[in-house]
């Protein structure tokens, strides 16, 4: 599996407000998500644990998902919730922020952004690094072992070029579907009542840190091929979680405070160096010292 990600970041963004073919892809789960996110990242419980043991709880989020009444679920500020065994399944992955962007050679505008991807490099500020989630190093390679169109190949047809060079799957494991993903990268909030509320922040896209930090902690706190949960182990990572500072967080704080709508054209705005750099955020080392290696 090759790829050439230079000036693309398709599906690293979400750049729907730009293209003329409509498209819901990426929105996996057993019904509808109830946020609006697109290229959800979702992390296993032990990538999840190594973000708040870096102190980037705050860079976190979860995903509920609307089901119908065929689907085994649990009814939570009026929608029905997606649930295992009666408790609502959720994802937990990257938060993302509208930042100043120019992919596949575009104006630059304003498009919900990975937290982590540098603005102007479009390169991801943690590749490499060892809690770089495996669904961001694996992909496209999860949707070419069950043969669902790339995000790649969508930029191809939307602005032509070569992005997906080889569509030979990299072999890497990690698909979890079934039991097995139960505790391990699908989690189960064990107190529905606890989500009053909640749910409708999160379908308004106005989630607290203290919400995010709950679904962190049990994500932490689950057991794999279980719905049960360390009651401890899930109080110590949502405390971690709702009181990390970290550069991911205080700059998605600083690009709400002055993005404008989704897909407007952002005229002499901050830059990735300004709001994130500034913050402590690691350097991306350009493309030409990708295509150098």
């Amino acid at each position: 599996m090759k790829v050439n990600c230079e000036g693309c970041a398709g599906c690293c963004l979400d750049w729907r407000p730009i293209a003329e073919t409509a498209s819901d892809h990426e929105r996996r789960g057993p019904g509808d998500p109830i946020d609006e996110g697109y290229n959800f990242v979702s992390l296993t419980r032990d990538e999840v644990a190594h973000f708040v043991d870096r102190g980037l709880g705050d860079a976190l989020t979860a995903r509920l998902w609307e089901v119908d009444e065929a689907t085994p679920g649990v009814a939570v500020d009026g929608i029905r919730l997606a649930a295992l065994d009666g408790r609502p399944a959720f994802f937990v992955g990257l938060r993302t922020v509208p930042k100043p962007v120019a992919p596949f050679e575009t104006d630059r505008r304003w498009l919900a952004t990975c937290a982590f991807l540098d603005p102007e490099t479009l390169q991801c500020r943690i590749h490499g690094e060892e809690h770089y989630p495996d669904e961001c190093a694996s992909y496209p390679g999860y949707n070419l072992e069950l043969g669902v169109e790339t995000e790649c190949e969508r930029v191809e047809a939307e602005y032509g070029g070569d992005r997906l060079l080889d569509d030979e799957p990299a072999g890497r494991e990690g698909l979890l579907f079934g039991p097995q993903a139960v505790g391990a990268k699908v989690f189960a909030y064990p107190k529905p009542a606890e989500l009053d509320g909640v749910v409708d922040r999160m379908e308004r896209g106005a989630l607290t840190d203290a919400d995010r930090a709950a679904f962190v902690g049990v994500a932490v706190g689950s057991r794999p091929g279980s719905l049960s949960v360390d009651e401890e182990r899930a109080a110590a990572a949502t405390a971690a979680a709702r009181d990390a500072d970290s550069w991911a967080g205080r700059a998605i704080e600083a690009w709400e405070a002055v993005a404008a709508d989704a897909g407007a054209r952002a005229a002499d705005p901050p830059s990735g160096e300004d709001v994130e750099t500034a913050r402590g955020a690691p350097e991306t080392p350009g493309w030409d010292a990708v295509d150098a290696e």
